[in-house]
């Protein structure tokens, strides 16, 4: 089963005079790209967080956030002055840039800035952090669930280009017998129109027929076709396999694309060559989808 890059978790939890509402947002990324917005006295555990994300998470563009807000059980704390009268000044003076009148409740949006208001308890308790790490096990949970569902979609997206890329080689064979054919027609009349051009000295008949089914042969897609056809089962099967599969399936659309591009070099047919770009039209969205598969 794919997993998707893309997922969201929320989860809260109530610790003594805090609640904490943790967020994780992941998107699509080549490598782990970890972001944490996390509270100061929770920096102790910060690294405890990093690697548990990692493990479980593994890849991509991910945003770790944890909020706090002081609840009425929170008794110990005090208001930093000095830093409430600076935000004062600086709301007062943004105010006059303005032309503006100071808002009317100023004084309740200080209070609101970070670090105005200091508390006692400014340290992680050992008994906080069994909930708290259940809380972030949760919200984990809930991206990895978030990231199969979209992986699900994208799963079945790419089933059913590959099975059009199946069904469009599938196309290609009558006018292959027909190419071959005229091709081989055109040019053994061609030599027969140059047989007077030699002044007597006919060429080698016997020559020309080696030369012209090398020649042939140079042109065949046969074995493009059957190695196109392999990797196609390939990736087929890969989907299905457990783990993250993103990375591998990248590598088998490389192959994908070299046989379809080969196909298209060698096929000299206007129809066979409409058919290649709409394979290539497939290839290009199977590839756009692996962008955002873990």
């Amino acid at each position: 089963m794919i997993k998707s890059m893309t997922g969201y978790g929320k989860a809260v939890v109530e610790i003594t005079g805090r609640k904490l509402t943790i967020e994780i947002k992941t998107l699509n990324s080549k490598l782990l790209d970890l972001n944490l917005k996390i509270p100061g006295y929770f920096r102790e555990k910060e690294s405890e967080v990093r690697s548990l994300l990692n493990q479980q998470l593994e890849r991509g563009k991910i945003d770790f956030f944890i909020a706090t807000e002081v609840t009425g059980e929170m008794l110990n704390f005090s208001i930093n002055h000095g830093l409430a009268k600076k935000y004062h000044e600086e709301l007062n003076s943004l105010s006059a840039l303005l032309q503006e009148q100071p808002p009317s409740d100023i004084i309740s949006l200080v209070m609101k800035m970070p670090d105005v208001m200091q508390t006692s308890r400014d340290e992680m308790q050992d008994q906080d952090w069994g909930p708290i790490s259940d809380a972030i096990i949760d919200a984990v949970s809930q991206v990895d669930s978030f990231r199969q569902a979209e992986g699900k979609v994208l799963e079945e997206d790419m089933l059913g280009r590959v099975h059009s890329i199946l069904m469009l080689l599938d196309s290609i064979e009558p006018y292959e017998k027909n190419r071959i054919r005229e091709l081989r027609e055109r040019l053994l009349r061609d030599f027969a129109n140059l047989k007077g051009d030699f002044n007597g000295t006919a060429p080698d008949q016997n020559r020309f027929e080696q030369e012209l089914i090398y020649y042939l042969e140079k042109l065949d897609i046969t074995e493009e076709k059957v190695r196109l056809l392999k990797h196609c089962q390939y990736f087929l099967e890969t989907l299905h396999e457990a783990g993250s599969q993103g990375k591998k399936l990248g590598f088998v659309t490389q192959e994908m694309g070299r046989e379809i591009n080969t196909i298209g070099s060698k096929a000299s047919d206007a129809d066979i060559q409409k058919i290649v770009v709409q394979m290539k039209d497939e290839l290009e969205k199977i590839k756009e989808q692996l962008g955002n598969i873990l």
